[in-house]
């Protein structure tokens, strides 16, 4: 396998696994959890180095999720006194946290592979360059560990998708049927953990939280149900890793940055033009609803003067204008849209209801 192949294999496999938590982060409206967790893992790494004196010992992974843990009770902690909002409580927590590890950093850990630029912005290119014997086949480090991060959150939600829909849907019925929400929410913030750390060397922290927000984000405009939205997270986040590949092999820039600026370009696409929740979508959506409105309102103001010796005066579309207070183009409108359907008809100059059309003011 070439080098440019192996690069794309490890970008599709993390934004697989960074998907599958990430649509329930985003459903738990905690999205900015993972900016944080993505930070502050850094300090269990240093911690455990320190310990270890080993950048492969097993301590690292641990260190890292127990971190990630750490922080989600400080950030629930500060909130949860009512004094600061949980927004807030994050914007206070994570930057302690990472500014402490990158002073550990820089005091004892200047000497090895271990600094805050790989952490935050990581080089997928030279990702395979890294490379470990399994099973007596050489792989790229990030490649297995990736691997191993997408395995073990596909295993988990294979395993607890009910207690997970449960505890995201309805958290009160969920401890009434005996799961536990905070196990499951604890539980969801390790495999957040996990994953972020195993990202790190490949791809940065920067790009863990575009490919763990953006995606399970443009699908949630995209559908209302949850497994098409955990397919549709998984599909966006990969199309993003690949199209953001080749622009950053053609423009000759960062990988991870334009694999995050595509995810951004992908919700961006579905914030716009989404079917039913869609900015565009939605000014439709409004339209209708207001012209059909004004087909009522005019329906039931032609019944009202309808047989009435006034009734050429009302009922000419002129005084539309002046009755209800219509631009000339909307009335015009809304007058071409109710002869279209059916409602009303012209006699002269004058507009009639016809039997639909006064059937439904009547229902009206």
């Amino acid at each position: 396998m070439t080098p440019q192949l192996e690069v794309q294999l490890i970008a599709v496999i993390i934004a697989a696994a960074c998907a599958l938590p990430g649509v329930f982060l985003v459903l738990h409206r905690m999205a900015m959890l993972s900016d944080a967790i993505s930070h502050t893992v850094l300090l269990g790494i240093v911690l455990a180095y320190l310990i270890s004196n080993s950048l492969s010992s097993p301590l690292l992974l641990i260190g890292a999720a127990a971190m990630g843990v750490i922080t989600v009770w400080l950030v629930e902690m500060v909130s949860g006194s009512r004094l600061v909002r949980e927004d807030a409580a994050i914007g206070l927590v994570f930057p302690a946290l990472f500014s402490i590890a990158v002073l550990l950093i820089s005091r004892y850990t200047g000497n090895i592979h271990l600094d805050t630029d790989s952490v935050l912005l990581g080089e997928l290119a030279f990702a395979p360059f890294d490379r470990i014997a399994l099973f007596g086949i050489n792989l790229p480090r990030a490649l297995i560990f990736g691997s191993g991060a997408l395995v073990l959150n596909a295993l988990l939600l294979a395993l607890f998708y009910k207690e997970l829909k449960l505890a995201t849907f309805d958290p009160a019925l969920a401890a009434t049927l005996g799961f536990s929400p905070a196990i499951i929410h604890y539980g969801l913030m390790t495999s957040v953990s996990l994953t972020a750390v195993t990202a790190f060397d490949a791809v940065g922290s920067i790009l863990v939280i575009a490919l763990m927000v953006a995606p399970p984000a443009t699908a949630y405009l995209l559908t209302d149900r949850l497994p098409r939205m955990i397919g549709l997270s998984v599909a966006i986040g990969v199309a993003a890793a690949l199209s953001g590949y080749w622009v950053a092999r053609w423009f000759d820039i960062s990988i991870a940055g334009a694999m995050a600026t595509m995810a951004g370009i992908g919700f961006g696409a579905a914030w716009l033009f989404a079917p039913q929740r869609g900015i565009v979508a939605q000014a439709l959506q409004h339209r209708n609803r207001r012209e059909r409105f004004a087909v009522q309102m005019l329906t039931l103001h032609l019944l009202n003067h309808e047989g009435a010796g006034d009734a050429v005066i009302e009922c000419h579309p002129r005084h539309l204008i002046e009755e209800l207070r219509w631009p000339p183009a909307f009335a015009n409108a809304i007058v071409r849209r109710a002869e279209q359907s059916g409602l009303v008809r012209r006699q002269g100059d004058v507009l009639c209801l016809t039997e639909q059309g006064r059937a439904l003011a009547h229902d009206l």
